[in-house]
């Protein structure tokens, strides 16, 4: 049995975790521990942002191949879509890779993700890497609307295939209880890019001074367990008047590599202030990781070396990890440091194999 405990002034954060302790270890599929007599080959459609994305998952695995529905609209601007070669997709275990990350597309892709399973398919899968309406998954106040049940509602509803329901693959939602918001007739397999992330951390030269920082204490409830053998700083949101404060509530950064891990970034102000307490109480070097990096209105921007508070021309963050589950985010920091994107590809490749 190990323990780490980090504190300041205040009370303490104990972890505690065993060798091989389930808990440091995201569920996803492991392909490499699943029997040959249960793997099965799988058609892929995708939705044109994934075409890359897709390209990567076929390569990961040969029980895979790429299928193709023909995109158009009409001249009102409503879709034309035709899905390829629709009699040799029946009785074979058919997916379709979507992106939600832009909600003018949603609804051709339901045109498609309602259609294939009404093609005598004999099983159905959606992967959805970033679902995107996680973040409103409460109701605060009488009005407020959660649109994470919304559209679990919507993906509820996909129809039979001859296999059964549907499966909804997803990549770190937001809330782990948002698994209730879908019903019965789809089966919600969540997975994590986590351990894509605790893959980079080991690579790193100074691998053996990591630090975990989480921005606030609902990124911490999140993913706490998955860094259980690590050294942990925790960080939370305080209000002065109209602004919101980041303060270090947990852990001792001084003198070391501090990466923050939580699983989206919007405009990342959040990510910027607590770069900037976690560096003003001596950490040697700040990174970050989340699974999704929307940055609407190219927020990314404020991460670059031009936005830098620094004044030598290098970026804030040493090292900043996002996986492609936004494709227009991957294509817009492409070359930009400090970004980095960890492909999903594997883990989605295993995923189709159940």
């Amino acid at each position: 049995m190990t323990s780490n405990t980090n504190g300041t002034s205040g009370s303490r954060v104990q972890v505690s975790v065993s060798k091989g302790d389930i808990r440091i270890a995201a569920p996803n599929v492991d392909l490499e521990s699943l029997p040959d007599y249960l793997k099965k080959e799988c058609l892929l459609f995708y939705y044109p942002d994934q075409e890359i994305l897709a390209k990567k998952i076929a390569a990961a695995s040969s029980s895979i191949q790429l299928s193709e529905v023909k995109w158009a609209t009409f001249a009102d601007g409503f879709p034309n879509l035709f899905v390829k070669d629709a009699t040799r997709i029946r009785n074979r275990h058919v997916a379709f890779l979507a992106s939600f990350q832009h909600p003018i597309s949603i609804f051709e892709q339901l045109s498609i993700i309602y259609q294939l399973p009404r093609m005598f398919v004999g099983s159905f899968t959606v992967v959805l890497p970033y679902f995107p309406t996680g973040t409103a998954e409460r109701v605060e106040a009488e009005g407020d609307v959660a649109t994470a049940f919304t559209l679990a509602r919507i993906l509820s509803n996909i129809p039979l295939s001859r296999g059964g329901p549907a499966s909804v693959v997803i990549f770190d939602i937001h809330a782990l209880q948002e698994r209730f918001y879908f019903g019965d007739t789809v089966l919600p397999l969540f997975e994590s890019g986590i351990p894509l992330a605790r893959k980079k951390l080991r690579s790193l030269p100074d691998a053996d001074n990591i630090t975990i920082a989480y921005p606030d204490e609902g990124s911490w409830k999140r993913f706490h367990y998955q860094f259980g053998d690590y050294p942990e700083v925790i960080c939370t949101k305080v209000r002065d008047g109209d602004k919101r404060i980041v303060r270090l509530k947990e852990g001792e950064p001084r003198g070391r590599h501090v990466v923050i891990v939580d699983d989206l970034v919007q405009s990342g102000g959040t990510l910027r202030e607590c770069q900037k307490l976690l560096s003003s109480q001596g950490a040697l070097a700040v990174s970050a990781y989340v699974t999704h990096g929307v940055f609407p209105n190219d927020s990314w921007k404020r991460f670059t070396a031009s936005s830098s508070s620094n004044g030598n021309g290098a970026t804030d963050f040493k090292h900043f990890w996002i996986t492609d589950s936004c494709p227009k985010t991957v294509q817009a920091v492409a070359n930009q440091a400090p970004f980095e994107v960890i492909s999903l590809a594997e883990p989605i490749a295993a995923a189709l194999q159940i």
